[in-house]
């Protein structure tokens, strides 16, 4: 049980450190300056989130994974925020980061599915929780910078 444990924690890890990397990118191509606060916010909320992750899996006596991969990247949605250029719109780097966001909450809820150990469980759903009101952020702002554009 706990292999099973911690790779469901490992690929949370990953989906946390991809987060991060495409917040941060969001963050370089944003022209608003309230949105790049925003996304710098977010990449330190997926950090602390996968540090939190990987000392669970330490605890388990695992080997945490330490980054997010080009393909996990590809998998979770965030490799076309990280190949956006620069004159994107705010309005479509937001809806880069929701769709980023719809596969974490999709890899938390599986990750969810799973027989963890409470504490375990407990860290997950708090996360999980995390990523649910980004996504509900991001989404609100992409639909007020549809509204905003002419």
């Amino acid at each position: 049980m706990t292999t099973n444990v911690v790779s469901v924690l490992n690929d949370l890890v990953e989906t946390s450190k991809d987060g991060e990397k495409g917040f941060r990118k969001a963050a370089e191509d944003a022209h608003d300056a309230q949105l790049k606060t925003l996304f710098l916010s977010r990449a330190e909320d997926c950090t602390r989130g996968a540090r939190e992750l990987q000392d669970a899996v330490q605890t388990l006596g695992g080997k945490p994974e330490t980054g997010g991969t080009v393909a996990g990247a590809l998998h979770r949605g965030w490799i076309d925020v990280k190949s956006a250029v620069t004159d994107r719109s705010d309005h479509e780097i937001l809806a880069e980061c929701e769709k980023g966001e719809d596969v974490a909450k999709k890899n938390y809820h599986d990750a969810l599915e799973k027989d963890l150990p409470v504490d375990v469980r407990a860290i997950v759903e708090r996360q999980y929780q995390g990523v649910l009101q980004n996504h509900d952020r991001v989404r609100d702002l992409r639909d007020q910078y549809a509204a905003n554009r002419r």
